[in-house]
């Protein structure tokens, strides 16, 4: 079991989480690495927690499903909860979001390619589109009268 874990600084604004929903799936972008022959996939590769693959041998459905080019070997990967929110807390601490079932299959990388939402700390205002791939996010919150922003994001994946 993989996690991905995130540590930000909330500035105004908690709960931030992926915007995961069946109308609006995220998609969850790794590097990976074949846990048998160690080969890095060369791409990056994405997966729902919404979308199933077919494994071969009927071994039933993954998330996400992979054949290494290099050792022939098929690995798959399944989301097993929705994501869980990370709350405004000082300092910041790293917190596992959401967890992946690995079978012959390692995370390396997290790239942060899709939408995030938040809450207003004090307003209740909501947030959508909240864009963190360049680590930082920066917005106003018209309720609460001030600048609302998430930054130092860091991105981990570690053991569950």
């Amino acid at each position: 079991m993989l996690a991905l874990a995130i540590t930000a600084d909330l500035n105004g604004v908690t709960d931030l989480q992926p915007e995961d929903t069946e109308e609006n799936p995220f998609y969850y972008t790794f590097k990976i690495q074949c846990g048998s022959c160690r080969e890095v996939h060369p791409n990056w590769v994405s997966m729902s927690r919404f979308e199933t693959n077919e494994q071969s041998g009927s071994r039933g459905d993954a998330n996400f499903v992979w054949k290494c080019k290099n050792c022939k070997r098929e690995h798959s990967v399944n989301i097993l909860d929705t994501p869980k929110s990370y709350p405004h807390q000082s300092p910041a601490k790293p917190l596992n979001i959401i967890v992946f079932d690995c079978r012959g299959v390692d995370l390396q990388e997290f790239k942060a390619d899709g939408a995030w939402k938040a809450t207003g700390l004090e307003s209740g205002t909501k947030f959508s589109d909240v864009d963190l791939t360049e680590g930082e996010w920066f917005d106003y919150d018209e309720k609460a009268g001030e600048e609302v922003s998430v930054t130092g994001v860091k991105f981990e994946v570690r053991r569950a």
